[in-house]
């Protein structure tokens, strides 16, 4: 199977990035003499000659838009060619396993997969295909290969970065690590790699931003799960790029507690290049986050937001504004503090909309504050589905769904969102206390550097 176009990996969504789940395999496969063709469903059509050619379809499935689109393309490959051998490979892989093989998927590979998917070719090219296909979740540090990123889309085609200037410049992505120290209860990660983390060597991180950047970019998003896991090996990937490529700008994500604990770091990171940096908030409730075990409380939000703003950088949280837990006056009080401490420019109104998500196998599944509200698995969704104990809430977050969705739809500007949010959050409550509208309170633009691609999860 070394000949050009016999392994096809797909990717489905990358959060608007060119797709390092592509890009890390393909420079693993190459390492061991194979040619991967690679196909991006985000800016390229399905290519059916390309599936028709492949004896193994791979399909990176790291996130949940990614695996529902994932399994519509398993499908569809399958109808085209019916002795291919396909592979989901990625987080949301092992997650769905058996989901994924009643749809047709012969292999599932999570964690560290890279080394187990070349054997999975090596096997296959030797014509030894596993008699019921592989599940296989590895956790162990890897021998590191370049990404590969020749058969990838141009940068060009992906999500830019907005400088405070109103600018749009080609921006790559890399991870400097992988997994997490931490357990929050409502993400993906933990269930896979249960409080460990994998570094990828400096020379490693390096060479890929090297090649993004002779592409084109002029900002690399840093988009390990938290970047400051490893803060020593943060500061060297921070610094060893700023060496090679001093105007070069980043974006990283971190926790609250670990931009708090790490504080005397983001003046370091800010002279390096650091634009802004993405924290997962979710919300500003003690009772939610004390459930979703965050490790922060309201308090640390306004510590680390004082914190990054003194060294220059910008916060942009990122929200889960509705959980079985939160309430009509959390949703209001959300609104009131970005207001407040001036979040609305720094805040894409696309957050306030997002509501709880509960995969199979999430720490959440056997909660006894989820168990109340939890109804059926909803397979074809992939989530078990849940009900608000106050129907007020749910109604509330389909009225701001659409209110987002339309707005997107028309351009609209993110401050007239945001405006029409609040009065459906104060309509909602039967409150008069609205925070005050731009047309009422009139304050100077801040323009908050961000990616064009809205998404953060």
């Amino acid at each position: 199977m070394k000949a050009p176009g016999e392994i096809l990996l797909v990717s489905c969504y990358e959060l608007g990035h060119q797709p390092l789940g592509l890009a890390s395999p393909a420079g693993f496969l190459a390492r061991a003499g194979y040619s991967p063709a690679a196909l991006d469903l985000a800016v390229q059509v399905l290519d059916e000659d390309a599936i028709r050619r492949a004896r193994i379809v791979a399909i990176s499935v790291p996130m949940h838009t990614a695996l529902r689109i994932g399994v519509r393309v398993a499908e569809r490959v399958r109808a085209l060619s019916p002795s291919v051998h396909i592979c989901c490979f990625g987080l949301y892989a092992p997650l769905h396993g058996r989901f994924l093989r009643s749809h047709g998927v012969d292999s599932v590979l999570g964690g560290e997969y890279e080394e187990e998917l070349v054997r999975l070719c090596d096997r296959l090219a030797a014509g030894d295909a596993p008699a019921n296909g592989l599940q296989a979740v590895r956790l162990e540090r890897l021998d590191f290969a370049r990404p590969e990123r020749a058969a990838l889309p141009p940068l060009r085609s992906y999500a830019k970065v907005v400088r405070e200037d109103g600018s749009e410049q080609v921006a790559g992505y890399t991870e400097a690590s992988r997994g997490c120290l931490h357990h929050c209860r409502h993400c993906p990660i933990p269930p896979l790699y249960d409080g460990r983390f994998f570094i990828v060597p400096v020379a490693v991180v390096l060479a890929d931003v090297r090649a993004q950047v002779a592409a084109g970019a002029t900002h690399i998003t840093l988009g390990d799960p938290d970047f400051l896991n490893g803060p020593g090996h943060a500061l060297a990937i921070a610094r060893a790029i700023h060496g090679e490529f001093p105007s070069l700008t980043f974006d990283i994500t971190a926790k609250v507690e670990h931009l708090i604990r790490h504080r005397a770091l983001l003046p370091e990171l800010a002279s390096l290049g650091c634009l802004f940096i993405v924290s997962a908030v979710e919300s500003l409730s003690e009772r939610v986050l004390a459930i979703l075990d965050k490790g922060h409380t309201r308090a640390d939000v306004v510590t680390a937001l004082t914190a990054t703003r003194a060294a220059g950088i910008a916060l942009r949280p990122s929200l889960v504004p509705f959980t079985p837990w939160s309430t009509l006056d959390d949703f209001h009080d959300l609104i009131g503090f970005a207001w407040e401490h001036d979040l609305v420019d720094a805040l894409d109104p696309v957050q306030l909309a997002i509501r709880l998500l509960v995969p199979p196998g999430s720490l959440l599944e056997a909660h006894p504050e989820m168990r109340p509200h939890l109804g059926v698995l909803d397979e074809a969704a992939l989530t078990w589905r849940w009900t608000h104990p106050d129907p007020r809430m749910d109604a509330l977050q389909r009225a701001v769904h659409a209110t987002v969705a339309d707005a997107a739809l028309a351009k609209e500007d993110p401050r007239t969102t945001f405006a029409a949010i609040a009065r459906l959050a104060a309509r909602a409550a039967g409150r008069s206390d609205a925070p005050p509208l731009e047309t009422e309170t009139p304050r100077p633009r801040r323009r908050v550097p961000r990616l064009t691609e809205p998404w953060f999860c």
